[in-house]
């Protein structure tokens, strides 16, 4: 066996097989707050532990990042120019065209969550481990990932200031909460992180539960809120077969563009690979916490398009991994470089933060 076909069955063992633990976590938080809503004093308590849940997991990204790391990644530009000018420049013009081109018009919110959607940053965890199960180029990928996740923190609450304004879903105070509650933990992360470092890397098996744990309290308490306000009236089943079409839509024309774009571009196989999975998707774990900034109790609806396409994206990357990994191997000038390994400080102590 050689190294490569070893390390694409290393990458491989990183994929669902069955259904993800955590994606079920996810389905039983949204049925638990459909059920049992917090309301009253409990809503109030779960806000505040919401905001300071959303400002630890930003902290911790700032934590894990390392800024030497990824200023070296910095070598493949036309690589990491695609992936971000399909993340934060194709995306929202598909966006902004599911409202004129949508068959069967979505309800408001949900048209405004779909444009949401489309304004999130790509994920690194998913991106990286599909692009390694399908022999793709893992450094690149996870530098894709993060510059996306660094780019996010100013630009998608910008594009959302500029172009969710004109839906009514903007809470006018957005932009400053993004600033308190995410950007200023993740600067705080980064300056502590030469302190922390040993500590992450000592105790990484608590940070997975911490990262996600906490995904699923913004979760609860976003869906909480769109219960007791009575929004699951406007999700209907025929709205959300209409959001499932729209969804589809969106994740087949980001592949064709990055895979183009990729083709003119004239990136290798490796690269490639890692444009498309990086340039398609978006990231659940910035998402979330965006949205419920953002949005306040108008978020839990918002942010049904935001995790369904986080399913689809899992299920439809897996298949493409699968189909890449079989495919004969790439001409010797198109191979990665042999020995090419993920620089343990670009992902951090306690690896990439979760998609």
């Amino acid at each position: 066996m050689t190294d490569r076909t070893a390390d694409r069955g290393r990458w491989h063992r990183l994929l669902p097989r069955r259904l993800d633990p955590y994606t079920a976590a996810l389905a039983g938080a949204v049925g638990l707050a459909a059920l049992f809503p917090a309301t009253g004093g409990r809503a109030r308590a779960a806000e505040t532990a919401c905001d300071l849940a959303v400002a630890l997991l930003f902290f911790l990204y700032g934590a894990r990042l390392s800024t030497r790391e990824t200023l070296a990644g910095l070598r493949r530009l036309r690589l990491h120019g695609l992936v971000l000018t399909a993340t934060f420049v194709l995306f929202p013009l598909l966006g902004l065209a599911t409202a004129l081109l949508t068959p069967v018009p979505l309800t408001g919110q949900l048209q405004t969550g779909v444009l949401f959607l489309c304004l999130v940053p790509s994920t690194v965890q998913s991106s990286v481990a599909l692009t390694g199960a399908a022999g793709g180029d893992v450094p690149a990928a996870i530098c894709a990932g993060t510059y996306s996740s660094l780019a996010g923190l100013l630009v998608t609450p910008l594009l959302a200031a500029w172009l969710l304004d004109a839906h009514g879903a903007l809470s006018a105070d957005g932009l400053v909460r993004i600033g308190l509650q995410l950007l200023a933990p993740f600067l705080l992360g980064q300056v502590l992180r030469p302190c922390l470092g040993a500590f992450l890397a000592r105790h990484r098996r608590v940070l997975t539960p911490v990262d996600r744990g906490s995904i699923l309290l913004v979760v609860y308490t976003a869906f909480s809120a769109a219960t007791a306000r009575g929004s699951w009236s406007l999700a209907g089943p025929g709205a959300l077969l209409g959001l499932l079409a729209v969804l589809l839509a969106l994740l087949a024309a980001a592949l064709a563009a990055t895979a183009l774009g990729s083709r003119l571009l004239r990136l290798d196989r490796a690269a490639t690979i890692a444009a498309v999975l990086c340039g398609s998707q978006k990231s659940l774990a910035n998402g979330l916490p965006m949205a419920t900034v953002l949005f306040g109790p108008e978020a839990g609806v918002l942010a049904l398009p935001l995790m369904a396409y986080h399913q689809l994206q899992l299920v439809t990357g897996t298949v493409l991994a699968g189909r890449w990994a079989r495919a004969p191997a790439a001409p010797a000038t198109e191979r990665a470089a042999p020995g090419r390994r993920v620089p343990a400080a670009l992902t951090g102590p306690g690896g990439p933060p979760p998609g």
